[in-house]
């Protein structure tokens, strides 16, 4: 093929994108083609049956195939939707549509090159109306004609779709190459490879843009800085440093130059690698090649400084801005402020909080939420709680994260109390507590068993915007139980039930051990029973409360009865509650119930051990002594 050697600008509409070409090597022959002749390199990929029976010609000219790119041409001339839709009724009606090929199809959108909007809407007439499926080429060809258009917008539509196709399976195809090869058959804009690198990094495929960049300079097309900052930006938030690397040695290969936003790119680069020699001399690059860090730039390094504890390096830098004439911002107070506080330096955050404040800048929620951070991991709540007044004075409510480190300060120095309080506090300002605030404070309070604090702050706040939940009832529910309170329990369970909220069996397993504690076995026994009827198999916790509790109570007979439906029932053959109950009956010294017991459970599936054998002879010493006082 003739090599030419061209330079290309094109410039969109708006002024803003500008690409330059030097040396261009087309691999394609551009000569000047006519439709016609365009046409005979076409190749119709979909196998359709010949058009070229000399019988057609007999047929009236509408229902004729070999008539049927003129007869859509005739109707996109028209620029009338009805001809279309009447093109389409005689299509399906006479069986054209079989002959309405990817290759038809093509020639259809050359013969539309000088008219951007008729191709467009034939291209979706095809898809939507007729529902024949356009294959690569259709997709290239349309492409490149609204991008020779300057119709970027819905050029870069139908190239997403391409890509969307290809990233679901449903082509295989190599976009770029197709969009090469599909360039040799209408005009073309090299702008075309910048829209498909930016489309890729528009659907998170790093990779493909990579890709494409790299062939995109290999065949002497050179991108621009706008979407090899795009590029860079991809890869960097990948972490592909070698890769951001690669993509500026080209830049500086093929004198494409970089920009501000490049140097920032990269600056961010080196800080995530964390080589501070590095970005020392890419700095006094980019001001040898006459650029000055602007104040992306030094809120990169700031917060890199902060990140690795290095507040000197950062406070330096922080001073060098105004130097030079940069104003900090909210963000470099706010890595500031974070790097101190991560410190354990908040005072000093403060200071730098109410200089910021005399230098004009308002502090938003995200500020005020650092430095009240900092001053609860130090234990500072009251100066955390003055700055929260300050800030609902300044019209900023407190978040989520704002309440959850309050709570969260006063649960450390074990003053659960004011942390209630400070929720009252905050109802009376009609800040709207989060759920995740209050499910935290209530189960604080069920850890240090204090239930009745806790169930008077779920009753207090029920309603405001807040229902408890399972976890809720759960964790009160097990605090009660911890207190030896299982009417209050009870009574939680049964609410739980009344709300549609099923009990697990880790609530069931608490009350159970809590009536068994407090002697009431029996009123266990028909929970366990309620496990039972929905279903949800007990485990081996209950199985030994149960048992143990009418040991204590000395119900054999409920014992006995028990631990045979939990093995037969349950498969639960445990040495613990069988042990239990042998201890039982040799404290009562009756062999004859004792020996009749062990046989009984032998049969069913249960073996003594070293354990049974003490207490069935310290049954049978008890037994003796009870012989000789009666003799």
């Amino acid at each position: 093929m003739n090599l030419t050697q061209k330079s290309i600008k094109s410039t969109c509409s708006n002024g803003e994108l500008v690409i330059s070409f030097k040396n261009l090597q087309s691999r394609l022959n551009f000569a000047s083609l006519s439709s016609s002749n365009c046409l005979q390199t076409l190749t119709d990929y979909s196998g359709s049956r010949p058009i070229s029976n000399p019988l057609h010609n007999f047929l009236p000219k509408i229902q004729n195939p070999q008539n049927t790119v003129n007869l859509i041409c005739s109707a996109l001339k028209n620029r009338n939707n009805g001809h279309l839709a009447l093109l389409q009724k005689t299509i399906q009606d006479h069986g054209l549509i079989s002959y309405l090929s990817n290759s038809e199809i093509s020639r259809v959108l050359l013969r539309c090159q000088s008219d951007s909007s008729s191709a467009l809407s034939f291209f979706n007439w095809v898809k939507t109306d007729l529902g024949v499926k356009p294959n690569t080429q259709n997709y290239c060809l349309v492409i490149h004609i609204l991008t020779w258009s300057r119709n970027f917008s819905q050029a870069m539509q139908i190239l997403s779709e391409l890509v969307d196709l290809r990233r679901d399976g449903l082509e295989s195809v190599d976009v770029f190459e197709s969009l090469l090869s599909s360039s040799g058959l209408c005009n073309w804009d090299p702008l075309v490879f910048d829209m498909l690198i930016k489309t890729f990094l528009k659907v998170n495929m790093v990779k493909d843009g990579f890709r494409a960049f790299r062939k995109t300079v290999k065949h002497g097309i050179y991108p621009s800085v706008i979407t090899m900052n795009c590029l860079l930006t991809g890869l960097s938030k990948l972490n592909y440093s070698k890769k951001c690397w690669e993509v500026y040695a080209e830049m500086e290969r093929i004198g494409v130059h970089p920009n501000s936003c490049t140097f920032n790119i990269l600056t961010h680069v080196l800080c995530k690698d964390e080589d501070v020699n590095k970005v020392n001399d890419f700095l006094e690059k980019m001001e040898d090649e006459g650029f000055q860090p602007d104040i992306v730039t030094y809120n990169t390094l700031v917060s890199s400084y902060c990140r690795k504890g290095r507040m000197k390096d950062a406070v330096y830098l922080y001073q060098i801005m105004y130097i030079r004439g940069v104003s900090p911002d909210l963000f470099t107070y706010t890595s500031l402020m974070n790097g101190f506080c991560k410190k354990g330096n908040a005072r000093d955050a403060h200071q730098l909080f109410l200089r910021m404040a005399d230098r004009g800048l308002k502090p938003d929620l995200i500020l005020y939420n650092t430095l009240i951070s900092g001053y609860c991991k130090e234990g500072m709540m009251q100066e955390a709680r003055f700055l929260l007044h300050d800030m609902i004075g300044e019209g900023m409510y407190p978040d989520k994260f704002t309440c959850s480190v309050l709570v969260q300060g006063y649960q450390k120095q074990d003053n659960l109390v004011s942390a209630v309080n400070l929720v009252t506090e905050l109802q009376r300002f009609r800040v709207v507590v989060s759920r995740d605030v209050y499910n935290y404070l209530i189960a604080a309070l069920c850890m240090e068993n204090r239930p009745f604090a806790a169930k008077a702050l779920t009753d207090r706040v029920s309603g405001d915007r807040y229902e408890p939940g399972s976890m809720v009832y759960g964790e009160l529910i097990k605090s009660f139980c911890r207190c030896n309170c299982p009417d209050e329990a009870l009574c939680l369970k049964a609410e739980m039930v009344s709300k549609d909220l099923k009990p697990d069996i880790g609530i069931y397993r608490a009350i159970i051990k809590c009536l068994c504690k407090s002697s009431r076995s029996m009123d266990a026994y028909s929970l366990m029973r309620e496990i039972t009827d929905y279903d949800m198999p007990p485990d081996i916790e209950v199985c030994r409360a149960l048992i143990n509790g009418h040991c204590e109570e000395k119900n054999f007979r409920e014992a006995q009865s028990l631990l045979c439906f939990f093995a037969q029932e349950f498969k639960i053959f445990d040495t613990v509650c069988y042990n239990a109950i042998v201890r039982l009956l040799s404290a009562e010294g009756d062999i004859a119930k004792l020996m009749k017991f062990q046989d009984k459970m032998r049969k069913v599936g249960f073996a003594p051990n070293q354990l049974t054998c003490k207490y069935v002879i310290d049954g049978l010493q008890k037994a003796v002594r009870v012989h000789k006082i009666n003799i």
